[in-house]
Formats: C-alpha cells, structure tokens, sequence
C-alpha cells in the first residue's frame, strides 16, 4: 500500500521528532520473521520505551537528514526495522536481545550520539548494564566502606567484651 505525499510528510514529521529526542537509532534487517515474532519484539520494544517501526528507506534517510544520525543513511538498504530510544542503551538491548533467540533478525548498523556503530558495537552497547543497575552498583560501592567501618567497630567491641569477661 503506497502512501500520499501528505502521509508521507506526516510520517517524516513523526520520526523527524523521534529522532531529535533520541539517543541511540538501531537498525536491523528483518527478512523472513514471522508476523507473531514481530508482533513480540514491538511488545518488548514497547515495554523498554523504545520506538520500534518498519519504514521506508527514503523517509527513514529523510527523518535523519541534519541530525548528528545523518550517516546512518548510508546503511539504510533492504527490509529494515528502525529502534530509536532516548535510554542510551534500550534500542541496542532490544534488537540485539531478540537477535540472539531469532537468527532472522540481522543486525546492520547503529548510531549512538551521532558515532556510528557497526554490528559488533550495537552488541557492546546492548551489553553495558541498564540504568538502574548502574546505580544500584554505585550505591553499593559507596555503602561498601561504611559497612567496612561498621563491621570493625563490631568486631573491636566484641572483643572488648570477650576481654572484660575473661577478666
């Protein structure tokens, strides 16, 4: 089904905004997924805030025009499935999680803050842990020398004690 041109403008306007908030644009090539495969990755990419939409070429590359992703046009040929996020790992994490249960989802390229990425960088990006992660490790490490300290005045009054009562 063709679009109008006034569809068309509607759709660039759409991803055009996307895109400015985004932080991260991944593509992949989708060649051969069933529909109900699809249909759970959108799910997935839907409960990770993640803007997951298959779109033509020519409106992906004209969406991206004068952004810090214009160089993803280059990489935009063949059946692709456009993830753009603002978390700067959510749109890599997606792709490349349904990418490892789901052979037909090819990953091609990806941008994060204007740097291109290659397959190999999309999956190092989809591996750096999520924010809360991050920092519930960073309050741990800081709880770590506090705990450290509490734990040794512990043990310095217990054997206070021992002391006193052997005495």
């Amino acid at each position: 089904m063709s679009l109008n041109l006034n569809d068309k403008k509607a759709v660039v306007a759409e991803v055009s905004a996307k895109v400015a908030n985004a932080q991260t644009i991944v593509v992949a090539e989708y060649r051969g997924i069933q529909v109900g495969h699809l249909t759970q990755l959108r799910a997935n990419a839907r409960t990770q805030g993640v803007y997951l939409r298959v779109l033509k070429n020519t409106l992906a590359r004209r969406a991206v025009e004068g952004t810090a992703f214009a160089d993803l046009a280059s990489q935009m040929t063949g059946p692709l499935i456009y993830s753009i996020s603002e978390d700067a790992v959510a749109a890599a994490k997606v792709i490349n999680d349904f990418a490892k249960t789901n052979d037909k989802l090819v990953v091609k390229a990806g941008n994060f803050a204007g740097k291109p990425l290659d397959k190999a960088g999309v999956q190092a990006l989809a591996n750096i842990p999520s924010r809360e992660v991050l920092l519930a490790q960073v309050v741990g490490m800081m709880q770590m020398p506090i705990a450290g300290f509490v734990r040794g005045l512990a043990a310095l009054a217990a054997k206070k004690e021992a002391e006193t009562t052997a005495a």
